[in-house]
C-alpha cells in the first residue's frame, strides 16, 4: 500500500472538519462535539487499515465488523482525517486508515485527544506461512518486521550458495547482520539498524492466554481448500489462535522462495527468537510512526498489540503454479475479518471494563 498524501497535505487546511465523511461516503452516524479546551482521554482505539465501500450495511473490510458488532456509532471529527474515527458508548474508538499513515498521525497529533495511556490494537488480514497456520486462523504478534529496507538482485544472477537475492543493507550476503554499523553515514550501531520492532511480549502474552481457546468458526469450502496442502499439518488445521510475527512489506511477494526468505529474515533481526506467521503490507509503516510518536512522548509503546488474521497462504499449495493462487483471498477474506474482530474484540473489552485496573498496570506486567 502506497501513501497517497503527504502528512503536511493532511494538515494544509489546519481547521477541524467535523462530521464530513470521506468522498462517497454519507456519514450514518451522529458526529461527537469536541471541547477544544480539553484533551480526550482515549483508553483503547482499534487500528483497521481499509474497507471496502461504507462502515456499515454493505460488503465488509477489514472495520466493517468492528462498527457493527462493537456498535461503533459515533463518527467522531479529526483534524485533517474526517470521517475515519469512530467510537461506542464504553469507549473503544476505531479509526480506519483511508489514506493509510496520514490518517493515523492526524488523528494522534490531535490536540483534542490524550493518548498517553491508550491502548492500541492494530488489525489486519494477512498472508500466512502453511508452515505456521491456515486461513483463518488469528496470530499476536511479538514483533513486527521491516521487509522494506534491504538490497535485492535477481535470483538468476545470485552468487553459488546463495538462497536467493535479497539481503540486509550493510552485510556481505543473505541472513548476516550488517557488518558496518556506520554504512548509512549516520549511523553508530548495528542496534541502530534493526528491521524489528519489538513489542510489549508480556501483553501479547496475556492477549494470546485470554482468547486462545475462542473456537474460530470453520466453512465446508475452507476444509475443501485446506485438502491441497498434504504435507503441512498447520496449514490442515481448522483455524485457530497462535503468537507469531508480522512481516510488513511494501511489496506484494508470494511463492514458496519468498517465504522462505520471510522465515529467514524475521529469524535474523529478531536473533532468532522470532518465528515468521503472517505477512501484508502497512504493519511496518504503522509502527515505525508509532515509535516516532512514542518517543516524543504522545503514547506508550508498551500498550500497542498486533493482531493478524489469515486470508490466503503466503505460497501455492503443492502441485498448484504460483501465478494460480497470488492474490486469492477468497474465501478466506471473510474467515480472517470475523476471526480478527472475535479474537480482537475481548481484549479491548476487558481493558475497557476494568480501566481502574488497566489505566496504570499494563496487564502482563510481573
Amino acid at each position: 500500500m502506497f501513501v497517497r498524501s503527504s502528512i503536511a497535505a493532511a494538515f494544509a487546511a489546519g481547521v477541524l472538519l467535523a462530521g464530513v465523511a470521506a468522498p462517497g461516503r454519507a456519514p450514518a452516524a451522529p458526529t461527537v462535539p469536541i471541547a477544544p479546551s480539553v484533551p480526550i482521554v482515549v483508553r483503547a482505539v482499534v487500528v483497521a487499515n481499509f474497507e471496502v465501500g461504507a462502515d456499515t450495511g454493505d460488503a465488509p473490510g477489514e472495520f466493517q465488523f468492528w462498527v457493527e458488532r462493537e456498535h461503533l456509532n459515533e463518527i467522531v471529527p479529526v483534524r485533517g482525517a474526517p470521517g475515519v474515527v469512530r467510537r461506542n458508548a464504553s469507549g473503544l474508538y476505531g479509526i480506519v486508515l483511508r489514506h493509510e499513515i496520514t490518517d493515523l498521525a492526524a488523528f494522534v497529533l490531535d490536540p483534542h485527544f490524550d493518548f498517553r495511556q491508550t491502548y492500541w490494537l492494530f488489525t489486519g488480514i494477512s498472508g500466512v506461512d502453511p508452515r505456521a497456520a491456515s486461513v483463518g486462523s488469528a496470530a499476536w504478534a511479538r514483533w513486527v518486521v521491516d521487509g522494506d529496507a534491504l538490497r535485492e538482485i535477481d535470483d538468476r544472477t545470485i552468487p553459488p550458495g546463495w538462497p536467493y537475492g535479497l539481503w540486509a543493507i550493510g552485510a556481505s550476503r543473505p541472513n548476516a547482520l550488517p557488518e558496518n554499523p556506520n554504512h548509512y553515514g549516520s549511523v553508530t550501531s548495528v542496534a541502530g539498524l534493526t528491521r524489528a520492532y519489538p513489542l510489549n511480549a508480556a501483553l501479547a502474552n496475556w492477549a494470546f492466554a485470554r482468547t486462545r481457546r475462542i473456537a474460530l468458526p470453520d466453512s465446508p469450502v475452507l476444509r475443501a481448500r485446506r485438502a491441497a496442502w498434504k504435507g503441512f499439518p498447520q496449514a490442515m488445521r481448522p483455524p485457530f489462535v497462535l503468537e507469531g510475527e508480522t512481516l510488513g512489506s511494501l511489496r506484494y511477494w508470494h511463492g514458496a522462495p519468498r517465504t522462505r526468505w520471510a522465515e529467514d529474515w524475521v529469524k535474523l533481526w529478531t536473533l532468532g527468537r522470532g518465528t515468521f506467521v503472517m505477512t501484508n503490507e502497512e504493519s511496518q509503516t504503522n509502527q515505525k510512526a508509532m515509535r516516532v510518536f512514542a518517543a516524543q512522548g504522545l503514547i506508550d509503546p508498551r500498550r500497542i498489540l498486533v493482531l493478524r488474521t489469515a486470508s490466503n497462504f503466503s505460497q501455492p499449495p503443492p502441485g498448484i503454479p504460483v501465478t494460480a493462487s497470488i492474490g486469492d483471498e477468497a474465501p478466506g477474506q471473510i474467515a480472517a475479518f470475523d476471526s480478527n474482530e472475535r479474537i480482537g474484540a475481548p481484549i479491548l473489552d476487558e481493558i475497557l471494563a476494568h480501566w481502574s485496573r488497566y489505566k496504570d498496570t499494563i496487564p502482563g506486567a510481573p
